[in-house]
């Protein structure tokens, strides 16, 4: 059998009352009724119990219908409210449903037919609102809730951040201290030391200066994605920095029995003098060392070569319009496959050579060159080596000038 409603009419009048019960009777709906005669007793009624709709006489004997929707809503009573009148103000009904009146009807307007459907439509209107509300209350503490997991992220990220930098100095200081009492060793500074002693001195150092490779790597890092790095942006000679790597560099090219060699673009030789960039020096000189170390790790064979040159970014006639420098880093080693091209430029990634280390120099590299406004490109196919190409926007003087 189905529930009945609890309805309760507050209504001075008992003809008033009735009417409103015999109108219900003569429906099919299943009712309870509750009566009360005034405000106060309304207040009580409404402590003790709870109904489904609150019928309303908006002329009571001790506070209007106005008063006792006001005081409802207060006490957080949840029910719909319907209030009735004898008078048809639709300022009154404003402000009623201002005050949180479900619905407002006319007592001339009670008959077996439109009472049910304004039962009815108070009923949905207010489960409506009620499931509304509850949305929006769901909605906010949700929000709340990822308003608190932002701040702990924020938190765990500044202390990862904080970690980071005190492991970086912390490893820095005692392998900088290795380095130079190795290189005293190989000076034989305290002792003669033999052929093979000096071969293991020699492993020892240039272990010792790959970690500490590393970690300037992870530092650099660290500071790009901390908002901790501090540029310093002049007019740097690309070409000039690019010789400089490459003598730095030839000697471990050596070692692996590979040719490394720089070279203008053959059609660009006569603008050696204008690869200039608006840039951090030492970041470029980072840039460059950083790609091609990496293609010297992983070339066994062949060559790693160096080429850079200036040409246009876009077609216009004018050679110096919107000119870049372009570097480009070309090995014959292992390539690699797609896949792994669309991840090379990512934190901490690594691939699947033996001789894969941190992930972080190409990652690096990437940071430089975008913070230069420049982009980097990769060709690359296994066992066919690979290609790297950089475009940064070159020097100008009209570019200087702007």
């Amino acid at each position: 059998m189905e529930q009945a409603l609890r309805v309760l009419i507050v209504d001075d009048d008992e003809v008033d009352r009735i009417s409103v019960q015999r109108a219900f009777k003569q429906t099919d709906l299943q009712i309870s009724f509750t009566e009360a005669k005034d405000y106060a007793e309304a207040i009580e009624t409404l402590g003790n119990q709870t109904f489904d709709c609150i019928f309303v006489d908006y002329q009571l004997p001790d506070r209007d219908g106005l008063a006792l929707v006001q005081a409802i809503q207060q006490l957080e009573i949840k029910s719909p409210i319907v209030v009735l009148t004898g008078q048809g103000d639709e300022q009154i009904a404003v402000q009623l449903m201002k005050s949180g009146a479900t619905d407002y009807l006319s007592k001339s307007q009670i008959s077996p037919e439109t009472l049910p459907q304004v039962l009815r439509n108070a009923i949905r209107i207010y489960e409506a609102v009620t499931a509304a509300t509850l949305a929006n209350q769901r909605l906010l503490e949700n929000h709340a809730l990822l308003v608190r997991k932002n701040q702990e992220l924020r938190r765990l990220e500044r202390q990862q951040q904080d970690f980071i930098a005190h492991l970086t100095h912390d490893l820095k200081t005692p392998i900088v201290a290795a380095d130079l009492m190795l290189k005293l060793f190989h000076k034989e500074a305290f002792c003669p030391l033999s052929s093979d002693m000096h071969t293991a001195v020699t492993a020892m150092i240039r272990s010792n200066q790959n970690l500490l490779d590393i970690v300037n790597t992870l530092l650099q890092v660290h500071c790009y994605e901390s908002g901790a790095k501090e540029l310093t942006f002049m007019i740097c000679d690309l070409w000039e920095i690019a010789q400089e790597v490459i003598a730095e560099l030839k000697p471990l090219a050596d070692e692996k029995g590979i040719g490394l060699k720089l070279s203008a673009i053959e059609q660009e030789l006569e603008l050696i003098d204008r690869l200039k960039i608006m840039g951090d020096c030492l970041e470029l000189r980072r840039m460059l060392t950083n790609l091609i170390g990496n293609s010297i790790k992983f070339t066994d064979m062949g060559a790693v070569e160096l080429h850079i040159g200036l040409a246009p970014a876009s077609s216009s006639e004018d050679n110096n319009a919107d000119a870049c420098v372009i570097v480009q880093v070309k090995d014959s080693g292992i390539g690699m496959s797609q896949t792994e091209q669309e991840t090379l430029f990512q934190r901490f990634r690594k691939g699947n050579h033996r001789q894969s280390g941190s992930g972080l120099g190409l990652h690096l590299v990437h940071r430089i060159v975008t913070v230069h406004q420049g982009t980097i490109l990769v060709n690359s196919e296994p066992e066919q080596g690979s290609v790297f190409t950089i475009r940064l926007p070159a020097y100008t003087k009209d570019a200087q000038s702007t």
